[in-house]
């Protein structure tokens, strides 16, 4: 039989041994605790922006969109950096650090008085933030290689419940208390998160000798060479876009469906990102632990291409419940696709360098979301709001194709050395 305890992090039971099923428990809370503290602010933002004001000029448009696109960019700079020092000095303490500084951060921004110094202090929070990266790693390093999608899809579900959540809590809060106030309760859950982590993760890390250590350049450039990893890397990148293409232009998209007509488009655009938030994080735990068993890359497959149709008739929708609805549809069809790439990256990367692949992993899919407002901006510019989706249809089907690719290569791996290659 085989053990379902693995050394080297997690929580102790009373026997001694670790235990990665309390631990991971522990880690799903404090994932829900994150995310849903970092997206409470995203409803309010742009209008935090106009409530602030700008001390050198710049439209409310820009500085609406540096206030997003600032910590993106900053995240998928920062984040390979992270990911080799999780490698080196524990990737328990990357998430206290994660977690911790965000709190800090996030409750600094409701001190701010203009939009220069938002902007600036969302800069550093990408740059120092990264709580899915740390969170996945820690996971990885120590859950059971034949359960590794069942856990991180579990803590996917995790990221989408507070994904979803977020911006109905903070629209909540944002009326309720203000926009100030909302930050400063933003900065109390994160800092309720890293408190959780400090407490009750525990981590047996046993860190290299300094003459072992690679190098940063070294540590990325061994798991950029070796097998599949550069696929996987560039189906988190597609997957990122296309998720995020569309959500700049939704409000605008339903307002074009209600005829011009204002009145309930902030909620009818909100319930539209809940709902497909909601759907994946339903189907990432089913389809994680349903790779586990037929392998991943058959459900890498299937969850492209199926994202790439139901794409398609949101192009030619003419109501609102329409664009809920397949919305709805489309989440149940993206949840597989993000556990299923990270238990691949698990199973094929360097051994011990979780930290690294995951902290790779989150500067690639942050590139996606860098990238992705400005090619939908450029579609809707050059064919209307309805030709956002058929960028996204396209990134699915790209991304279908590359996880073709994975899928024959594992194949004929599977048959060259059956025995020494477990299905993914």
């Amino acid at each position: 039989m085989q053990s379902n305890k693995r050394p080297g992090i997690g929580t102790r039971s009373t026997d001694g041994t670790i235990d990665w099923r309390r631990n991971l428990a522990v880690l799903v809370a404090v994932q829900i605790l994150a995310t849903l503290g970092f997206g409470l602010v995203a409803p309010f933002l742009p209008l935090y922006v106009r409530q602030l004001g700008s001390s050198t000029g710049g439209s409310l448009e820009f500085w609406a969109g540096m206030a997003f696109s600032a910590q993106a960019f900053t995240m998928m700079l920062a984040s390979p950096i992270w990911g080799v020092l999780a490698d080196r000095s524990g990737r328990k303490l990357m998430l206290e650090r994660a977690t911790l500084a965000g709190a800090l951060l996030l409750a600094a921004m409701g001190f701010v008085q203009t939009s220069e110094q938002l902007v600036l202090l969302r800069a550093l929070q990408g740059a120092v933030t990264g709580v899915v990266a740390a969170n996945n790693a820690l996971v990885a390093a120590q859950t059971p290689k034949e359960q590794t999608g069942f856990a991180l899809g579990l803590i996917n579900m995790a990221r989408w419940v507070g994904v979803s959540a977020g911006p109905l809590v903070g629209g909540v809060l944002g009326e309720l208390f203000g926009f100030r106030e909302s930050f400063w309760i933003t900065g109390g859950l994160l800092g309720l998160a890293g408190l959780a982590v400090i407490l009750w993760v525990k981590e047996d890390f046993t860190p290299k000798e300094r003459t072992q250590q690679p190098g940063l350049l070294s540590s990325y450039r061994t798991i950029w060479q070796s097998w599949g990893m550069r696929d996987l890397y560039t189906l988190a990148f597609l997957r990122s876009l296309g998720a995020t293409m569309p959500v700049p232009f939704l409000a605008l998209y339903v307002l074009a469906l209600n005829q011009g007509t204002q009145g309930g488009t902030t909620m009818l655009a909100g319930a539209t990102i809940g709902v497909s938030a909601l759907t994946s994080a339903l189907s990432a735990v089913y389809l994680g632990r349903l790779g586990d068993r037929i392998g991943h890359d058959r459900i890498l497959l299937w969850s492209a291409l199926l994202s790439a149709l139901v794409s398609v008739p949101q192009m030619f929708i003419t109501a609102t419940w329409q664009l809920v609805l397949l919305q709805a549809v489309s989440g149940l069809t993206l949840g597989g696709l993000i556990p299923s790439a990270a238990a691949l990256m698990n199973r094929y990367a360097p051994e011990g360098s979780q930290g690294a692949t995951y902290g790779l992993d989150n500067s690639v899919q942050a590139a996606g979301r860098v990238v992705a407002p400005l090619a939908a901006a450029g579609l809707a510019a050059l064919i209307g709001y309805r030709g956002v989706f058929l960028g996204t249809t396209l990134v699915y089907g790209v991304a279908a194709a590359v996880a073709l690719a994975v899928l024959h290569t594992l194949t004929r791996r599977r048959v060259a050395a059956p025995a020494a290659d477990p299905p993914p």
